[in-house]
């Protein structure tokens, strides 16, 4: 895998809506804890909300990790990606913004942009997910999103009434 060579902060969205989604997300919070040259710091609590995309699936639960890491972005996106398939995401048969076992996002890699053909860091959304900021809110409401404002303020703009804190 690619290395940057000095550890690098990063935050992981975490999601899943199918096959018991709180196990599918603990699971997936496991699998980053055995990343090569990569140590979780922090998970927040897991959110249960409303599918983003067709409404004629289940609510989702989702929570965000905060790792370091020694990964390049490419090599850390492609690690999260093999966490997804081990845990049975196809990413071939699935529906845009649809039902999913797993979904393993980068939502930020230090205080980089990064705009390249299938990696985008900040995530695209970010501001206006409360998914993501909510969850956020909850381990480092004072960190700065590149190009937009800190957790804090992107959160005070998203209704969050939607959200049920399910687990710590």
């Amino acid at each position: 895998m690619s290395r940057e060579g000095h550890w690098i902060p990063a935050c992981i969205g975490v999601g899943s809506n199918l096959d018991d989604p709180v196990r599918q997300v603990r699971a997936a919070l496991i699998g980053l804890a055995a990343l090569p040259e990569t140590r979780v710091q922090f998970a927040s609590g897991l959110y249960r909300n409303p599918p983003m995309g067709p409404p004629d699936q289940p609510d989702y639960v989702n929570a965000v990790a905060g790792i370091l890491t020694q990964l390049a972005p490419r090599a850390l996106l492609s690690a999260l990606q093999e966490i997804e398939s081990r845990l049975g995401r196809d990413r071939v048969a699935q529906v845009h913004w649809g039902p999913r076992r797993i979904d393993l996002d980068i939502l930020t890699y230090a205080c980089r942009s990064i705009d390249e053909e299938g990696l985008r860091i900040p995530h695209p959304g970010i501001s206006e997910r409360n998914f993501v900021l909510f969850p956020l809110l909850d381990v480092a409401p004072e960190l700065p999103i590149p190009g937009l404002d800190s957790v804090r303020r992107l959160a005070a703009n998203v209704d969050g009434s939607m959200l049920e804190r399910v687990a710590d």
